[in-house]
């Protein structure tokens, strides 16, 4: 349970409202190529504006040491074409111009600060690591005790983000209610729905190269007994099936440079557990001169080339398997999508997701970018913004933002 937009009343009040716009940028011109996530705010936006909240917004775009870790002021003019109002944008956080406009709003009115990430205070912490950065902590820091006096509530929308500990993340709890945005809201909903009460046949289908946090999704959901199957593409599968005695080749490779060898034992302790429940690739497209060739999988045969794509049967055979389910949670592309001639796993696999009569919800980052690559993302019943978040929230971690906002509930909802 959480507080949520409901439980206040904004008239008048500031609001600093925390999300995560971290958008694809091109790195020569700065341009947003895609703006998904600033859309995904623009309810809990309106609706403070609509409530005559004065409205803050702090967010980050990438991190240090990347290409486009940049300034937010596209992302204000970016917003306010989508909200329909002037976003104004501050090239500072907690500085004396920040603080002033702050403290002169008029209700109904935004402004974008710049990157908080600009701030070290922001990235200093191990940022996968929640045990001992508590909110305390994290409110002591020079950031939160310039601000945390200029607003009355803490808004957090931020989903993607939900998985890390930084003082805009979790700070402003400790001195203020932390209040579910309408965006976080629905993640946490629909994601619960899915690991909670799910109709079935309930299908996962896991590939790309994050294959520890895939794992440790497949883990949990065949363990606490919510998957019905698993089918795996991918490094994911590349994993599985080495683990079931298939010589992949130069893939093994591929998986050692990824440091993702100890996996092979997980996913062997796995199969001890679910062999029934866990699906592996029958074929598979290697890129032999990059080009697209197609091999059956067979256990006395030596894959000879780097494996890019599932193959037309296993396409077939998943497919199958998708149509038949009532709920379906996917995360991770089928191979090298970027590339034309190893899309078609992907494609395949995401439009017999968008064609089931089933539930569908497809995890953020590269699968999200496939189905819009594909058309396909407004078929899909819900494409989540987090990326990392709804991997760890599906792996049955606890996300620092979520228990916050549980421990902020707690304290301030015997008030109202």
């Amino acid at each position: 349970m959480f507080l949520t937009l409901d439980d206040f009343e904004f008239e008048d009040k500031r609001v600093v409202l925390r999300v995560d716009i971290n958008c694809p940028i091109d790195p020569n011109t700065g341009e947003i190529l895609d703006d998904k996530r600033i859309r995904e705010i623009k309810d809990t936006v309106k609706e403070l504006i609509n409530k005559n909240a004065k409205v803050v917004i702090l967010a980050h775009q990438s991190r240090p040491g990347k290409k486009d870790f940049t300034t937010l002021k596209n992302h204000a003019k970016v917003l306010s074409k989508i909200i329909g109002k002037e976003v104004e944008f501050i090239d500072e956080v907690i500085g004396y111009t920040a603080r002033e406009s702050i403290i002169n709003m008029k209700c109904g009115e935004v402004i974008l600060l710049e990157n908080i990430r600009f701030y070290s205070e922001e990235v200093l912490n191990d940022w996968k690591k929640w045990e001992g950065i508590t909110p305390k902590k994290q409110a002591e820091t020079n950031i939160i005790k310039k601000l945390y006096p200029l607003f009355d509530y803490f808004v957090n929308d931020a989903f993607a983000a939900a998985h890390r500990a930084q003082p805009s993340l979790v700070g402003f709890s400790y001195y203020m209610p932390m209040i579910a945005g309408r965006l976080m809201e629905k993640e946490v909903s629909i994601l619960s729905k899915v690991l909670e009460n799910p109709e079935r046949p309930c299908v996962y289908v896991l590939g790309g190269a994050k294959a520890d946090d895939s794992i440790k999704v497949m883990k949990n959901v065949l363990e606490k007994g919510v998957a019905d199957k698993v089918l795996t593409s991918g490094i994911v599968a590349n994993i599985f099936l080495i683990a079931m005695g298939y010589d992949l080749g130069d893939n093994l490779k591929v998986i050692e440079n990824l440091g993702l060898t100890n996996q092979i034992e997980i996913a062997k302790e796995l199969l001890d557990k679910f062999k029934d429940k866990i699906i592996v690739p029958v074929d598979v497209a290697l890129n032999i001169d990059e080009n697209r060739k197609e091999t059956d999988l067979q256990k006395d045969k030596k894959i000879e080339g780097l494996i890019n794509d599932i193959g037309e049967k296993t396409i077939e055979l998943y497919s199958e398997i998708i149509k038949e389910a009532k709920t379906i949670v996917a995360n991770g592309p089928a191979g090298v999508f970027e590339k034309e001639q190893f899309a078609k796993g992907s494609k395949e696999l995401l439009k017999a997701i968008a064609e089931s009569e089933g539930f569908s919800v497809i995890g953020g980052g590269h699968l999200s970018a496939a189905a819009e690559l594909f058309g396909l993302a407004n078929k899909i019943d819900h494409v989540s913004t987090g990326g990392g978040a709804t991997l760890e929230f599906l792996g049955g971690e606890k996300l620092p933002v979520i228990e916050m906002l549980k421990e902020s509930y707690k304290k301030y909802k015997r008030k109202n």
